[in-house]
């Protein structure tokens, strides 16, 4: 057996015994890569970042003083929380959404967060 077959046989062992949340984000990691975005887990404090990823959750605070829609993106590495100031609503933002969004990166609360990043909405891979 040569190695280039092991390493085609240890894949398969990989996807037969790994859990479907483990795989869906080693593919939506090397989907960000591929798609020319840096991993989330990489992305520093106060530098310009672009991540691709899908929206695990979306939340309208259209009642607030301030409108806002917030969005959870999961790249297969780490969360980053996308803020849109001043929106009620954005046609398209929606869980279970992949987009890429550029901007630079800020923390809330301990954690990443995007404000008014821009953003691409991108095709289904299936």
């Amino acid at each position: 057996m040569s190695a280039k077959d092991g390493g085609y046989f240890s894949r398969l062992v990989r996807k037969l015994t790994s859990d479907i949340a483990e795989l869906d984000a080693d593919d939506l990691s090397e989907r960000s890569k591929a798609g020319g975005a840096r991993r989330a887990c990489d992305c520093r404090l106060g530098e310009e970042v672009t991540v691709l990823g899908r929206l695990r959750s979306v939340d309208l605070c259209p009642g607030k003083a301030a409108a806002t829609v917030e969005a959870e993106l999961f790249d297969g590495t780490d969360d980053i929380t996308l803020v849109w100031l001043g929106r009620r609503r954005i046609p398209g933002i929606e869980p279970g959404r992949t987009i890429k969004a550029r901007g630079r990166l800020g923390e809330r609360d301990g954690r990443k967060v995007l404000y008014n990043p821009y953003y691409e909405l991108l095709q289904p891979t299936r």
